[in-house]
């Protein structure tokens, strides 16, 4: 089914108020029109994968939703709140967290060090609270043990498992009520098929743990069937096809057909590509 016959805000409840709306959201850089009128909304708890060829549009959604970026045209709410400024411009921003592709840890500080960076540097509270905090983080991912190691002593995998363990800290000085927004930028990309797995079960984990919704950009199969609910597909600036994990797996919607296949055949160009 088209995204064009399928209602803007699907929601789990009908009432609930989604934790991120997209409405009408456009992005254009100069005569280039990257999107155009992309709208989605997603619930408290739901995973959604935003899928396409490179180009398309896919990390700019991310960047829009992280506040490195402002719509050209359209709104952005999260927890029903419109979004007009960048995040370094808000005085009470919301709880949005960003998994880089690139672990992008500090080499000169600790383990422990990274994982607490934001609450050593804004949250007040003593140094054991944090340091209890960064051991039930890394606990979640695995990795307990290793605070007082740096980056630098660590493997690939072990180093984005610590970028999960940053995203996971709470810190209790935000306001009640707001439920976070996990980003994931390529989680899996040039890790073998175990770390794939690892990684994988992770932002599932990360997503329940954080009480909030996540949105992950992936062109790895595994990775979108694993790690989400639902799939948005983009292409030519525009929502091509949005669905259940379920339907994206048998729809013959022909963006969809050919990013599964991986075909040159289709409404994709290989030019474009």
């Amino acid at each position: 089914m088209n995204a064009k016959e399928r209602p803007p805000h699907p929601s789990r409840s009908g009432v609930e108020q989604p934790v991120v709306e997209l409405e009408g959201l456009s992005m254009r850089w100069g005569e280039n029109t990257v999107l155009d009128g992309i709208s989605l909304a997603l619930q408290e708890g739901e995973r959604l994968a935003v899928v396409g060829p490179s180009g398309t549009g896919k990390s700019t959604v991310l960047r829009i939703l992280a506040g490195l970026l402002l719509p050209t045209d359209g709104e952005l709410r999260i927890n029903g709140v419109p979004q007009s400024y960048l995040r370094i411009d808000q005085p009470h921003p919301p709880d949005v967290r960003l998994v880089f592709q690139n672990p992008a840890l500090l080499a000169s500080l600790t383990v422990g060090e990274n994982v607490g960076f934001l609450l050593y540097q804004h949250s007040g509270l003593k140094e054991q609270e944090i340091r209890s905090r960064v051991h039930r983080a890394l606990e979640a991912v695995g990795l307990l043990g290793i605070e007082d190691q740096l980056p630098g002593e660590l493997s690939g995998g072990m180093q984005k498992r610590v970028s999960f363990a940053r995203a996971l800290i709470e810190d209790p000085s935000r306001s009640t009520g707001q439920h976070p927004v996990l980003l994931f930028d390529e989680p899996t990309a040039g890790l073998d098929p175990v770390a794939c797995t690892r990684i994988e079960d992770l932002i599932v984990t990360s997503s329940r743990l954080a009480g909030g919704c996540s949105v992950v950009v992936s062109h790895v199969m595994s990775t979108i069937l694993r790690s989400a609910e639902r799939v948005a597909m983009l292409y030519d600036g525009h929502l091509q096809w949005c669905g259940a994990i379920a339907d994206f797996t048998t729809t013959d919607n022909p963006y969809v057909a050919q990013f599964r296949s991986g075909s040159l055949q289709g409404p994709m160009q290989p030019a474009e590509l």
